[in-house]
């Protein structure tokens, strides 16, 4: 019998989109949204600013009739050129994304995609960091795996326990605004992580060029449970 690999494990889970956002946002209220270096309109944009990013991103979600915009998964950006968190030295800069954003407002409900426990949580509070974040465990047949959830509400972690049961729908937390949540527009950082390599509420989000191929290796496209591009 042929062993199924991860990434097709975790694309057969639901044949539907799974949901980290309000089920009631159809499908066709997701807008793809590319915050690459390659997108020519962020040159004129300041995207160290979180406000001046929020309102680009915001009359987008807006000309597109959405109301969240998705995308990001082994992205090149230049957003995160304005922290030494992510730029120690050139030879190591990271600047890959792999994760998937999800942008919208401030406050909006974050839901466990499948059922779960929570494995840690953090205020990861470096500049351009995740800020409040929660990563949970998930065991199905015989795989175990970890979702992370950053740019969170403060309030998301301050009555969290280790070992929280989360049942698939339940919310577990809410977004925070740029004052929290490392100083972006408000967003959902979603990613998929397979070993989390002795992490305890943090995990790489970013990468560099150098170790992309693991990087994708260990986070799969999180599209396999959203199905947004599907």
């Amino acid at each position: 019998m042929k062993q199924i690999d991860f990434s097709e494990f975790l694309f057969s889970i639901n044949h539907k989109p799974l949901c980290v956002l309000n089920d009631d946002i159809m499908k066709a209220e997701y807008v793809a949204l590319d915050l690459s270096e390659d997108n020519n309109e962020l040159q004129y944009i300041d995207v160290s600013s979180s406000s001046k990013l929020g309102n680009y991103i915001d009359d987008y979600i807006k000309k597109h009739d959405a109301k969240v915009a998705f995308g990001g998964y082994n992205e090149i950006r230049n957003i995160y050129k304005r922290s030494s968190y992510f730029n120690i030295n050139s030879d190591s800069e990271r600047n890959i994304h792999i994760g998937m954003d999800l942008w919208c407002n401030t406050e909006a409900p974050v839901y466990a995609p499948l059922d779960a426990t929570v494995h840690s949580f953090k205020n990861n509070m470096n500049y351009g960091d995740y800020g409040p974040t929660i990563i949970l465990k998930h065991h199905i047949d015989t795989f175990e795996f970890y979702t992370l959830y950053g740019h969170l509400s403060l309030a998301s972690i301050e009555n969290l326990k280790v070992d929280q049961v989360f049942k698939q729908g339940e919310q577990i937390a809410t977004l925070g605004d740029a004052f929290v949540n490392g100083d972006y527009p408000p967003h959902l950082h979603f990613q998929i992580i397979n070993d989390l390599q002795g992490f305890n509420g943090d995990y790489p989000g970013v990468c560099n060029r150098m170790d992309l191929a693991f990087y994708l290796n260990n986070c799969p496209d999180p599209n396999l449970l959203l199905k947004l591009g599907v």
